[in-house]
């Protein structure tokens, strides 16, 4: 996986197409989070976790109901790798995902990075970075950190923004993005 991608295109260019991308995207937007339900309507997670080398290209939602079975695999896929403890994944947060995926209109997995943190790792990771909350999302399950080698953090941002249902956080010296459950804010460079 190579960490940066040469377009060739322009800033400028790159923020036109993503503007033109964001607003055709709506209809799909609306309903991966289920204003128009039924049809066919499905919500879909394809990741692949940094840590462990798993891969998850599931079905987790069809026509306005969650898989209890999928989500059992999300939450495993999702677990906290250092102590190899789960939790349930709150579905906002993957709803949050697939949406933002759709709006990107890339068929390349997410990379998570962080999804459920135990409190024990959370105090870890806290006491080696100052940009760990104390109370963090990840520790209730509500928020992943994820990476797409063929878009930027800025660029999978604004895709999470748009979704306008959670927090979305910019590590662009970490090169991730964080999205979580949460009240709508943003943060970040």
């Amino acid at each position: 996986m190579t960490s940066s991608v040469n377009t060739g295109f322009s800033r400028r260019a790159l923020l036109g197409i993503f503007a033109a991308t964001a607003v055709t995207a709506a209809p799909t937007m609306s309903k991966a989070f289920g204003f128009n339900r039924g049809a066919g309507d499905i919500r879909r997670l394809h990741m692949h976790s940094a840590r462990t080398g798993e891969t998850l290209d599931t079905i987790y939602w069809v026509d306005g109901d969650y898989i209890p079975e999928v989500l059992d695999e999300v939450n495993h896929f999702f677990r906290d790798w250092r102590t190899d403890r789960g939790h349930r994944i709150d579905t906002r947060t993957l709803d949050i995902l697939a949406a933002a995926h759709n709006i990107l209109e890339i068929s390349e997995p997410y990379l998570l990075l962080s999804g459920y943190r135990s409190p024990e790792t959370n105090a870890m990771l806290r006491s080696r970075s100052s940009g760990v909350a104390r109370n963090s999302r990840h520790m209730v399950g509500q928020a992943a950190d994820v990476r797409m080698s063929g878009r930027s953090v800025s660029q999978v941002a604004r895709a999470a923004s748009a979704c306008n249902a959670g927090g979305v956080g910019r590590y662009s010296r970490s090169n991730f993005t964080h999205m979580d459950c949460g009240p709508v804010r943003t943060w970040g460079g």
